[in-house]
């Protein structure tokens, strides 16, 4: 009932303060707009990834459909922290109430969860893919893809439900001040002036199994891609399978570096700077980045855009 009750427990209390990114830089209205632009290019990099991949029939594989779902992913993920961040730059803010806090803590730990899952699912279908060409049509239908997408997002929300009600009723009664720029777990722990040992050792064993586990799977797979693509007399089908895998490559390390710096090292190795600008990397840029590494590095997806652009030009001379 307690963990049930933690933002009617709040209500009454004074906010948090969020000490942002902003207070740390030489220029702050700079950085407000550089963050505003990655911000831009992020929600519409992967907004036009998905209406391609929707629309266009040639990417109705199951490849493209956990890219798709990647990108929803990163599209809530930065829509959590940096419409309010830029905002309260801009008004001037920088306070959050618990609730709101509990919720953007929700959210964020559910999204990241579920991205990692995701990603060993990705995985695990290159490796269907390119050592099981035969079968895969066969084994990775339509319904099993629909089911891994939504098993990664429940494994997500049971880590967002299993973390934010703990991390929320604690008590609170030093600074309110939270050295980051959103309500992530390990910056909110600080606050609290109860003894947190036994949950920071509880909250690493959870990390270390939500690492553990899509680290194994992604390993295994490569593992064996490689082996395959060792295996190809072709040097066209080495070539386009290394591509497909080197993309995902760079995004999984991307994303799993910055999650076992922040929820898997000893805090001697943290500073409020250091968490600040490493959740810059993976909650702004990395979101920025995932549209571009999946559609530069493909032609289908590039063909696609084209044939998208070329759409207006075609109906005009069909009218003509």
């Amino acid at each position: 009932i307690k963990n049930m009750n933690w933002m009617a427990n709040y209500t009454g209390e004074s906010d948090f303060i969020l000490v942002g990114i902003f207070s740390q830089s030489n220029h702050p209205a700079l950085l407000c707009v550089v963050i505003f632009v990655v911000f831009l290019m992020a929600l519409t990099g992967n907004a036009v990834l998905i209406l391609l991949i929707h629309f266009d029939a040639h990417l109705h594989t199951p490849m493209y459909f956990f890219i798709s779902q990647l990108s929803l992913m990163d599209v809530m993920y930065i829509s959590i922290t940096v419409p309010k961040m830029l905002i309260d730059q801009i008004m001037g803010i920088s306070n959050i109430s618990a609730p709101e806090c509990g919720m953007q803590m929700f959210l964020y730990v559910t999204l990241a969860g579920s991205e990692c899952f995701l990603l060993a699912t990705m995985a695990y279908d290159r490796y269907m893919a390119i050592c099981h060409p035969l079968h895969y049509p066969v084994l990775m239908n339509h319904r099993l893809c629909l089911l891994l997408a939504s098993g990664c997002w429940f494994l997500g929300s049971v880590d967002g439900f299993m973390l934010t009600p703990i991390t929320m009723t604690f008590p609170f009664c030093r600074s309110r001040e939270i050295h980051h720029f959103f309500c992530e777990v390990p910056a909110v722990m600080k606050l609290s002036c109860s003894d947190t040992s036994l949950y920071e050792t509880v909250m690493y064993l959870c990390c270390v199994l939500m690492l553990l586990i899509p680290v194994t799977v992604i390993s295994s797979s490569y593992y064996f891609i490689l082996l395959t693509i060792h295996r190809m007399n072709l040097a066209e089908g080495q070539k386009k399978a290394f591509a497909t895998c080197s993309s995902h490559m760079t995004v999984v390390i991307l994303f799993y570096g910055a999650a076992v710096y922040t929820y898997m090292l000893p805090t001697s190795y943290h500073t409020s700077e250091k968490d600040m600008i490493v959740s810059v990397f993976y909650t702004i840029l990395t979101p920025g980045l995932n549209p571009l590494i999946y559609s530069l590095r493909n032609k289908n997806v590039m063909g696609a855009l084209k044939k998208m652009l070329n759409v207006g030009p075609v109906f005009q001379e069909t009218i003509k």
